[in-house]
């Protein structure tokens, strides 16, 4: 403690003893900070304890970055909180005490991301955090990948690095953040360490380079690049990017490096202030003398094995296998008990030399193939038919099995992450069984490395997917990986993108990707002399190379890359080199699976997946959906559909056209559809009168079938052709401003060549005189009693000429439909008048009887009548007097011709007959009043 209080401050070692702490009632000391006694030694008092921090600010492109040591989590071997605006990420490292037992670095980095940081409570059940988030995974990755390269070799003891979100104010991306962080801890630790690092991300927005971009501008930036760096090397990228050219690319590198190095000097300047010594841990190293011993023992075996292209990846792991044999035969026969324990390590290590110096001396790798020679290729697109999506990729050995299933909007999956979108709706699930490598293991939960495959892959395809507005899909791609033999995560690239396009995902083209490798040799001072990049590496050429350079895209750009390195860093130029080797490894994979499948399919047939999206009032909408969701649950167990519901928007996904037509039709009988004049509804007749019947089409919408809309021919009784409950398909042929809806049956029904009349109806209406609009060009009208035919010409003629005046609105009167008491009060009216038009019920069923002809008026050609001059319908008044000609001869009266294309009619008198008149002859006649429909109703004028 005494240390700790003269380094804070120098004067306390020249202090007199009437100074002392027990003079002065100290009694405690903290970061060189001292705490006061109580006064009175009789009522003590809980002392004022003062913590001492360390603080570093700086900036990097517009963020004021902050790191500060001292006050919190004192008791870690390294702790610091850094922070950007309300941003704050505290991170930690800790490493075991004991001796390491093993030959592998066991480093554990846990990324958290509590709801506190954003003032929240967690919304599950228990309402606490649970099981690391996928993306607290891919943190956690992206601190581990750059500095598990800087522990020296032969460190091999247990370090834990523990990062998490103090605050977040939703602008900042607490990853980067987090991994600078990591870096000021450890330099602050006693752990041996080759950093710090760097760690900047970089945005483009209208091809201008932002560093440190915020979560809004990345929603508009097509890059985005995360580069980790010592001083002068390159440790990890990663980039996402909407297919950006390498030359772009390298330029955001370039730029990326200085940047940050700006975040180094700051960790020192803290370490010089607040840093703990380093710790001398024991290294667990091979010995020169075992490593030689070995070497001469078993590399010339092991050449035999690893320049033979002849070998597979299992031949060689045996071969392999019985030469370490042989080797710790001999070495148990000498009694060399050391070597033994460390054989295995020794046998790599040998191994690594032998194919290391082969490639760079001859140029060649394990399999034979040249540097940039990709591995032979098989594409099948389509491989399990009845999904939705499918695809076979094998590169090499290496074979992965990709599969496409397309969802509801609702499927998308929900995120709890502090920063980003709340929704995703493209998931890509990678999965590396036991039996890909011949193993035996058990499945588990989320692993690291399968979560990180998968969303390199995810990254890939996503910035060739269709903008979410014009494809409303959910999309999971399932990865099943069947063989590894390297990198399969560009397999999955490549095996997802052709799956899409089966799918008939419209996909703008294809992507693919390959991993690049590096082996390099160095000097005495760790610098490279020489170095040879390989395309399309092997598992083996990734183990026992320097690099793992993952590099995905179109033949248009690159959309992601994952660099993973060995060696303290490479340099930047040997990164850059690597990108046009595997452009055109890329390209090459391309083609074969351009000609495998070019164009996404197209899904037409009845079992492909259909998705329709339709506008409901919310009211509706509530309806459909019922208590608690329960009438929507019901449609979904019925149907296997699923239904997503938004601010005035239904979204069906059916698995089939089957499916999708169940729905529709349940969805309209609860909450109705939507109608519009000239379509075509099913609907159930729920009453019938005796002017027509009423449709029901479900959702408390009716519509009026009127008896003249119900066939070509006309109908005496409407139970003759419809019942109650029946179901119908009918057409809308006119919808109101108060939205009475009007039907017809007829217009959806072939029309006959002849329509023949009923002679034997007992009643005529007054619209008998009226042409229906949809009266055919060829029709025949006879009576049972007078039969007469029109030939063919002729009635085409007329017909023409009635629809001219119907579609009039000056001369075509509206529809109106009227009930049974409002027919008998319009005849009680007209026959009222001084001039009777129609005879009574009883007289007209007594002396016409069936005879009475029920069929529609036809007009005939219009003809100017002698008298005052041309009639038009606005001039003609009542008792105005005109010369008419007989036009027709009806079974009641006459149709009249009164000139200018009007009509008009006469009702026969009760003493005269039909046979009183011929067609053609000349009357005299005045108008005495209007019928309903607008028709003039006639009297004969008396001779003077």
């Amino acid at each position: 403690m005494s240390a700790v209080a003269a380094r804070a401050n120098p004067l306390l070692k020249s202090f007199p003893p009437f100074l002392t702490w027990p003079h002065l009632r100290f009694r405690t000391i903290c970061s060189g900070r001292l705490g006061f006694a109580p006064s009175d030694p009789d009522h003590p008092v809980a002392g004022t304890k003062l913590l001492e921090s360390f603080k570093e600010e700086f900036e990097v492109g517009t963020s004021l970055i902050t790191l500060e040591t001292g006050k919190i989590a004192r008791f870690a071997n390294g702790a610091v909180v850094l922070g950007t605006g309300e941003t704050k990420v505290l991170s930690t490292v800790a490493a075991s005490k004991g001796d390491a037992l093993r030959d592998f670095l066991p480093l554990t980095v846990d990324y958290q991301e509590k709801q506190f940081a954003q003032s929240l409570i967690p919304t599950t059940f228990m309402r606490r955090e649970g099981a690391p988030k996928e993306r607290e995974l891919l943190c956690g990755r992206l601190i581990d990948r750059p500095i598990r390269p800087l522990f020296p070799p032969g460190f091999y003891h247990e370090v834990q690095v523990t990062a998490s979100v103090l605050s977040s104010d939703g602008r900042h991306d607490p990853d980067v953040m987090a991994a600078n962080a990591t870096s000021a801890a450890l330099m602050l630790s006693d752990i041996p360490w080759g950093g710090p690092i760097g760690m900047i991300r970089i945005g483009r927005i209208d091809g201008h380079f932002i560093v440190n971009p915020t979560m809004e501008e990345l929603i508009l930036s097509d890059l985005n690049l995360v580069y980790a760096c010592t001083k002068d090397k390159t440790l990890m990228i990663d980039v996402q990017a909407r297919e950006i050219t390498e030359k772009d690319l390298e330029a955001g590198l370039r730029m990326a490096h200085p940047e940050a190095v700006k975040y180094l000097e700051p960790q020192i300047r803290l370490a010089a202030k607040a840093g703990k010594q380093k710790k001398e841990y024991s290294l667990s190293m091979l010995s020169q003398k075992t490593l030689e011993k070995v070497g001469a023992l078993a590399e010339a075996k092991i050449g035999a094995v690893f320049t033979d292209p002849s070998y597979g990846k299992f031949e060689r792991g045996e071969a392999l296998e019985n030469i370490m044999q042989d080797v710790k035969q001999q070495l148990e026969e000498e009694g060399d008990e050391e070597s033994i324990k460390i054989l295995p390590k020794a046998i790599d290590t040998v191994r690594k030399q032998v194919v290391r110096k082969r490639i760079i001396t001859e140029g060649y790798r394990l399999d034979g193939r040249h540097l940039d020679e990709v591995r032979p290729i098989y594409c099948e697109a389509g491989h399990l038919p009845i999904l939705h999506g499918s695809a076979l990729f094998n590169r090499g050995d290496t074979q992965v099995l990709c599969t496409v299933t397309l969802g509801a909007p609702q499927d998308a999956q929900r995120l709890d992450a502090i920063v980003g979108p709340s929704t995703k709706r493209f998931m890509l699930h990678y999965s590396f069984p036991p039996f890909c490598i011949n193993e035996v293991g058990k499945r588990t939960g989320l692993n690291r490395r399968e979560v990180g495959h998968g969303t390199l892959a995810e990254k890939a395809l996503l910035a060739v997917l269709p903008p979410e507005d014009e494809f409303k899909f959910t999309v999971r791609i399932n990865s099943e990986v069947m063989a590894s033999d390297g990198s399969t995560s560009m397999a999955t690239v490549c095996g997802g993108s052709m799956a899409l396009m089966d799918a008939g995902i419209p996909v703008r083209e294809h992507v693919a990707g390959v991993s690049v490798g590096l082996v390099s040799e160095v000097d005495s001072t760790g610098e490279i002399k020489d170095y040879r990049i390989l395309t399309d590496i092997l598992g083996l050429e990734d183990h026992l190379g320097d690099m793992d350079f993952k590099i995905a895209g179109t033949r248009s750009g690159i959309t992601a890359i994952q660099l993973d390195i060995k060696p303290a860093g490479i340099p930047l130029d040997i990164v850059c080199e690597s990108l046009e080797a595997a452009r055109k490894g890329r390209l090459q994979i391309l083609e074969h699976m351009e000609r495998e499948i070019s164009t996404p399919r197209s899904k037409d047939d009845r079992n492909a997946p259909r998705l329709a999206s339709l506008r409901y009032s919310n009211d509706a909408l509530r309806r459909l959906i019922g208590p608690l969701g329960a009438i929507r649950k019901k449609i979904e167990e019925e149907t296997g559909a699923r239904l997503s519901v938004s601010d005035e928007t239904l979204t069906i996904v059916a698995k089939n056209q089957n499916v999708m037509d169940k729905v529709l039709e349940k969805v309209d009988s609860i909450i109705g559809q939507e109608i519009t004049v000239g379509g075509i509804y099913k609907g159930v007749v729920t009453s019938i009168k005796e002017y027509g019947a009423f449709v029901e089409f479900g959702g408390g919408q009716y519509g009026l079938l009127h008896i003249s809309e119900l066939s070509h021919e006309p109908v005496t009784r409407i139970s003759d052709i419809l019942s109650i409950g029946q179901a119908i398909s009918v057409m809308c042929i006119e919808q109101d401003v108060r939205g009475n809806i009007k039907l017809s049956l007829k217009r959806i029904s072939p029309q006959s060549a002849t329509i023949e009349v009923n002679a034997r109806t007992p009643e005529v209406n007054v619209s008998d005189f009226i042409v229906s609009k949809e009266t055919t060009a060829n029709a025949q009208y006879s009576a049972s009693s007078v039969s007469t035919q029109l030939d063919a010409k002729s009635v085409s003629d007329l017909l023409a000429q009635a629809v001219s005046t119907l579609e009039n609105p000056s001369t075509s009167p509206d529809f109106r439909i009227r009930s049974v008491a409002e027919c008998d009060e319009e005849e009680k009216r007209l026959e009222s008048t001084s001039i009777p038009l129609w005879p009574s019920k009883s007289k007209r069923s007594k002396d016409y009887g069936s005879s009475l002809s029920t069929s529609s008026s036809v007009l005939s050609d219009v003809k100017e009548s002698k008298g005052k001059g041309p009639i038009s319908a606005k001039n003609l008044k009542l008792g105005t007097t005109v010369t008419a000609k007989v036009h027709q001869i009806r079974a009641l009266g006459l149709v009249l011709d009164l000139g200018g294309g009007v009509r008009g009619m006469y009702r026969f008198e009760q003493d005269r007959g039909k046979t009183d008149h011929a067609v053609g002859d000349e009357l005299r006649v005045k108008c005495t009043s209007f019928s309903s429909k607008g028709i003039p109703v006639m009297s004969l004028e008396k001779d003077d």
